[in-house]
């Protein structure tokens, strides 16, 4: 029998919020944050948000100014098309690799489950939970093709992806049901086996959305 669920420090809940708040663009790049602020939001005392403006300041999400406060580090400049660059090469590897080997039954059940969710988000304009929704369905086409190591390191580019999703599409709501489509469209060229298809979708699909990768980024044959 298991015991009662452990509560979350008051340090992770502070972490947890403030991150939250920065990834969503509810505090934009340059944004000046007290401890005193987080801590009266999330019923703590200071101690705990210093620990989590550290942590933060740690993943490059603040930048810590004794006396001042911290400010909300913007994105930096080349970061989106270095994030891309990446996206493109670990999906492209992985769509090659599930190309010999198949689509597994668990991963392909996983997205179309993520799909629907997409379909509902987009139905409601929800920019913020389709992103969250978004960095899902795209990981899961990494770790199904069975290469752990690509699946860990694509996971640490998970908040840098939903921070982009959301600055490019809360904008234009109305974009949320073309990307549903077009993840339904790189879905059935997984099924199928057709990599190169795929690659050149992704990067049509990408591109759509953020803007031009790396230029060293070439459209597939």
């Amino acid at each position: 029998m298991s015991g009662p669920a452990k509560r979350p420090s008051a340090a992770h809940t502070a972490y947890t919020v403030t991150k939250e708040l920065i990834l969503s663009g509810e505090l934009p790049g340059g944004s000046l944050i007290s401890e005193g602020e987080i801590a009266e939001r999330v019923s703590v005392s200071r101690t705990p948000v210093r620990e989590a403006f550290l942590r933060l300041e740690s993943e490059e999400l603040l930048a810590l100014h004794p006396k001042r406060g911290a400010v909300v580090v913007p994105v930096p400049p080349g970061e989106a098309a270095d994030v891309l660059e990446l996206r493109l090469a670990l999906e492209r590897s992985a769509a090659e690799r599930i190309a010999r080997t198949g689509l597994p039954d668990e991963h392909h059940g996983k997205m179309r489950g993520l799909l629907a969710r997409q379909r509902a988000l987009a139905e409601v304009a929800d920019v913020d939970g389709f992103a969250d929704a978004d960095e899902s369905f795209h990981r899961c086409i990494v770790e199904a093709s069975g290469n752990r190591l690509a699946g860990r390191f694509y996971a640490t580019l998970g908040d840098r992806q939903r921070r982009m999703s959301i600055f490019a599409l809360r904008p234009r709501p109305e974009r949320l049901s073309l990307l549903a489509d077009e993840h339904e469209a790189l879905l059935e060229l997984l099924r199928a086996g057709d990599s190169t298809a795929f690659a050149s979708t992704l990067l049509g699909h990408l591109t759509a959305t953020h803007g031009r990768p790396h230029p060293a980024v070439r459209d597939a044959d």
